[in-house]
């Protein structure tokens, strides 16, 4: 700016300076000016960009502390490994016996790190002289003094400048309380992310909290004429994460001033299993209470360092040493009779990869509550999803408030319609005198028009899951017992949207001032949502398990193979799939030799102990699971066999190689016994039904190669043939291959999976009518297709296997079966149908025989040529196809059109973790040696689709036979014929 005065310091003769050019470069010198100091500002003050670049480098500072501690306290028979010793011990009791030596490690260089981060953000107050985990550490960190520990940390004195003067001015709990968050979200998430997702922590919004907690105040005026503040009314946090529902508890006015010494000192309390979100919540909780009260300084001495589940395993706790005091709190907690438990419990259902070495920890006692009331009140197969922790955390609480109490809860909303739920549906009812559920919807896992009604989750990416407000109370004196009561917030609410909402209402006294409660009676089944037609139960099922006595459809079926390694199990490239197997082999036997040369002696157990501390978890040299850990500790080897390279389809019409292994495959479930693993391939056709699959949505597709699980909701796979071993000739049916030394004696032989009594019962509702089993294998293909029955029976499919009904007419039924028919053959011989006959508006074809085909068909991500248009498909550089019909998209197969499917397939995909690459041109090139295959494919896809919706309009009304009409043989001729 200081360039010179006015016009008239202009010597006669000097060219006068242009306004315009001046001007611009003033703006950009000023622009320039403005970013350096808008620079020094960030950095001074602190933003959540400025605390998440802080939090890489703490990521890095914590390694190097991490690895100085364990070079000091590996050193035998040294001060440092016996100090650190006595502290795992005590770790180990006032948590649980999970806790491993890494684990402690990691959180000693967390206190180490983070102390200063609440000294500089809660300047005058003494917490760590105060709190008794925090002395703990700071004692052992003491002995390790000698190793310099507080060299890395002078590194990190910018960051807590940082949040010192961003805290400076910043004199009320609530604008404190913000800080906090921010730290907690930014530098905890990044900087320690195992641990993170591990334990599902999130960050639970004010509204959902401050709903929460009015509600439970309701609800003790009303059930039991006390309040939060009353005496006697003792209040627990189990996973109290960063203190938010206790501090709004404090703030809220709800409990007055004369009871609020009383109730902080002695009738609140808290636990917290993570050392950050510890040291966050207890500082955060005090610094409210003197905000509130004035005063000298009062440390909250109800909260403790624990795991709330470990806690309740012990039958009394052990004595403490180092964190005596701790250990003390922990004891008179749970002597306590607590009247109120409200939270937000961990939402982990377990690791997505053992590589992570964060398995969840094993509650044998809680473990044995669920499975003696939800598990056994459940009348689904599958019931693990059962033990995820916020299910855990829901029977903890059910016990713990005893006869009289309040639970109030913000949960993954899956148990309020799951399948496997139905359980903790039935046991609710008998348990709770009234229920209250706000579902504030949010389940990113659906799809289609679901999915945007469901739309933004409260958590934000917080959660895939739905979210539920759930208040249960226990009342033995309360008229009625088992009322349920339900608000669904609405469709198509983005997040914002929602916490209005919830703000709005308040509490569960504003939802009943706005008289939108629904008061549910559940059905037979325990459901509360979408009930069931009572009809769907006398059609003959297509299958039953876990010694279920009845008569169904097929003897047989079972899930798709689940690898838990996809990206090296699965490859479009044989050749590829075969290498990257061997690499993972190689490195899976190198570890073994590495432990058995570690411990030659040890026995299984001490092995089985070691293994997750001791194996190398590169996700770029193997993928470990469960059950190869399990291998590694027996000392079993692998061996890379080719044979095990087998065509699967791993997505609706995409076919990829899998290898197929029993060791290297998670759960290979029924698979063996439909596509065997020894010998030549064998040929089958199955029926796959997809669940969770959206209502009303095609659901079933057949196929004829092994199938992989499809995690999102899994599939159930119905077989034509089941192959077995055999050590005669079979007296009837099919032989195949030949004996198989390597896999014992026997010959495959093939047979029916369609059961006789399935067959006969079908035969006695059409006499007179010639009917196979192959016809009736058409039939539920067919009739899985039509629109009446699938949208008739939407809310029992949602839950259940289908049931086959009989059609009142034979020739419905046989239009059916011809349905059937045409389908299957569409959907097995899917590359041998006639492409489409598409526009390509850009690209001559013609040229690819000039050119090079393989780079000219190459295709690395197609795509729509607009955002609503769909008829147009980008599908690569040269080639742009137009002229797609609008409604060959109407065919939806699980969830989405097949065409998509396509798109989403047939392109280069690399694996994060394993840096693995997944490229459809491979087995174009390789498999089907035509480098145009996945052009052809989407021209294919297409013809099947407007085929398959053809057949579909066609299909005849759903007129169903009452079973009345089916006259069966009796028993003796029944079982006759079927020996026939």
């Amino acid at each position: 700016l200081g360039q010179g005065g006015g016009a008239g310091d202009h010597e006669p003769g000097d060219e006068p300076r242009r306004p315009q050019a001046a001007a611009v470069q003033q703006q950009f010198q000023f622009d320039d000016f403005a970013r350096a100091i808008l620079a020094r500002i960030v950095k001074k003050c602190g933003t959540r960009t400025y605390w998440e670049q802080w939090a890489r480098d703490v990521a890095r500072i914590a390694e190097v502390h991490i690895t100085r501690i364990k070079v000091a306290v590996g050193i035998a028979g040294s001060e440092e490994e016996e100090a650190f010793d006595r502290f795992l011990a005590e770790i180990r009791g006032d948590l649980n016996d999970a806790i491993t030596s890494e684990e402690a490690v990691e959180m000693l260089a967390q206190h180490l790190i983070t102390r200063p981060v609440f000294e500089a953000l809660f300047e005058g107050y003494s917490f760590a002289a105060n709190n008794p985990v925090s002395r703990a550490l700071q004692g052992v960190l003491d002995v390790l003094d000698r190793q310099h520990l507080e060299k890395e940390a002078q590194a990190l004195r910018s960051f807590y400048d940082s949040v010192r003067t961003r805290a400076v001015g910043i004199e009320d709990a609530v604008g404190k309380q913000k800080i906090v968050v921010e730290l907690y979200d930014t530098f905890f998430s990044s900087a320690f992310p195992k641990l993170r997702d591990r334990l599902g922590i999130v960050y639970t919004p004010v509204e959902i909290v401050d709903f929460i907690i009015r509600s439970v105040d309701e609800l003790l005026r009303s059930e039991f004429g006390q309040t939060l503040g009353s005496r006697g009314v003792h209040i627990i946090d189990p996973f109290v994460g960063t203190g938010t529902f206790i501090t709004r508890l404090l703030q809220s006015g709800l409990i007055s001033p004369e009871e609020l010494a009383h109730k902080y000192r002695h009738e609140i309390h808290a636990n917290e299993i993570v050392l950050l979100a510890y040291y966050i919540a207890a500082i955060n909780i005090e610094a409210v209470y003197h905000a509130l009260a004035g005063g000298e300084y009062v440390p909250f001495e109800g909260i403790c360092l624990t795991d709330t589940f470990q806690l309740y395993e012990q039958d009394r706790d052990l004595m403490s040493g180092l964190m005596a005091d701790n250990g003390a709190r922990r004891t008179r907690q749970r002597k306590q009779p607590i009247r109120v438990t409200f939270g937000n419990p961990p939402y982990s259902a377990g690791q997505g990869s053992a590589n992570d070495n964060a398995a969840n920890v094993d509650y044998p006692k809680l473990n044995q509550r669920i499975a003696d009331t939800y598990a056994a009140a459940s009348s689904a197969t599958n019931k693990n999803g059962l033990y995820n922790s916020y299910i855990q955390a829901l029977r903890w609480a059910s016990d713990r408030v005893g006869e009289h109490g309040i639970i109030g809860f913000v949960t993954n909303g899956g148990w309020v319609d799951g399948n496997a739920a139905d359980g903790i549906r039935l046991c609710f009812a008998q348990e709770f005198s009234s229920i209250h559920v706000f579902h504030l919807r949010g389940d990113a896992r659906t799809l289609g028009e679901r999915r945007r009604k469901e739309k933004d989750n409260v958590f934000g990416q917080g959660t895939r899951a739905s979210v539920a407000v759930t208040l249960l109370v226990k009342n033995p004196d309360a008229v009625q017992q088992g009322v349920i009561r339900f608000h669904d917030i609405g469709d198509y609410l983005d997040r914002d949207e929602k916490l209005a909402i919830v703000s709005r209402f308040g509490s569960i006294g504003g939802i009943e001032q706005e008289r939108k409660w629904q008061t549910i009676t559940p059905d037979m089944h325990g459901d509360w949502l979408g009930q069931r037609d009572a009809s769907f139960g006398a059609f003959m099922p297509l299958g039953a398990k876990g010694g279920a006595a009845q008569v169904t459809l097929f003897e047989n079926y079972s899930s798709g193979v689940k690898t838990q390694r996809d990206a090296w199990c699965f490859n479009p490239s044989r050749e590829d799939l075969g290498s990257n197997m061997e690499v993972m082999i190689d490195a899976y036997n190198g570890e073994l030799e590495r432990l058995n040369a570690a411990y030659p002696y040890a026995d299984r157990r001490a092995r089985g102990d070691l293994a997750d501390d001791f194996v190398d978890t590169d996700p770029k040299r193997i993928s470990w699971t469960r059950a190869l850990k399990a291998d590694l500790a027996r000392g079993k080897s692998l061996a890379f066999s080719d044979a095990r390279l087998t065509p699967s389809l791993y997505r609706p019409f995409t076919r990829q190689w899998l290898y197929y292994d029993r060791r290297l495959n998670e759960m290979v479930y029924q698979m063996p016994r439909i596509f065997p693993m020894d010998g030549p391939s064998k040929e089958n056709r199955l029926i796959t039904i997809k669940q969770r699959s959206p209502a009303g949505s095609q659901f079933a597709l057949m196929i004829s190669s092994i199938p992989e699980l499809q995690t999102d909701g899994g599939t159930q796979c119905f077989p034509r043939w089941i192959y077995e071993k055999t050590g005669d000739e079979p007296a009837n049916g099919f032989a195949f291959g030949s004996e198989d030394p390597a896999a014992g004696a026997g010959v495959l032989q093939r047979r029916d999976a369609i059961t006789d009594a399935g067959l006969l019962h079908f035969q006695a509702a059409y006499p007179g009518e010639e009917i196979t089993k192959d016809d009736l294998f058409d039939y539920v293909y067919g009739l899985l297709h039509s629109s009446d029955y699938r949208e008739r029976f939407a809310d029992n499919l949602s839950k259940e296997l289908p049931r086959i009904p009989a059609v009142k007419r034979a020739e419905d039924f046989w239009a059916f079966v011809s349905a059937g028919q045409e389908l299957a053959d569409f959907h097995c011989g899917f590359e041998n149908v006639e492409p489409y006959p598409v526009t390509v508006a850009q690209g001559d074809l013609r040229l690819a025989h000039i050119a090079d085909p393989v780079r000219f068909y190459r295709v690395e991500k197609m795509r729509f040529g607009g955002k609503h248009d769909r008829t147009t498909v980008i599908y690569n550089r040269n080639i742009t196809i137009t002229g797609i019909p609008a409604h060959a998209y109407d065919y939806v197969v699980n969830g989405k059109p097949a065409l998509v499917w396509v798109m989403e397939r047939q392109g280069i995909k690399t694996d994060k973790d394993s840096g693995i690459v997944s490229d459809a041109n491979a087995f174009a090139n390789e498999t089907m040696e035509d480098p145009a295959y996945p052009f052809k494919l989407f021209c294919q896809v297409i013809t099947v689709s407007l085929r398959t919706m053809e057949i579909v309009r066609s299909l005849p009304p759903l007129d169903i036979m009452s079973n009345a009409d089916v006259h069966e043989p009796d028993a003796v001729e029944t079982i006759l014929k079927a020996a026939e």
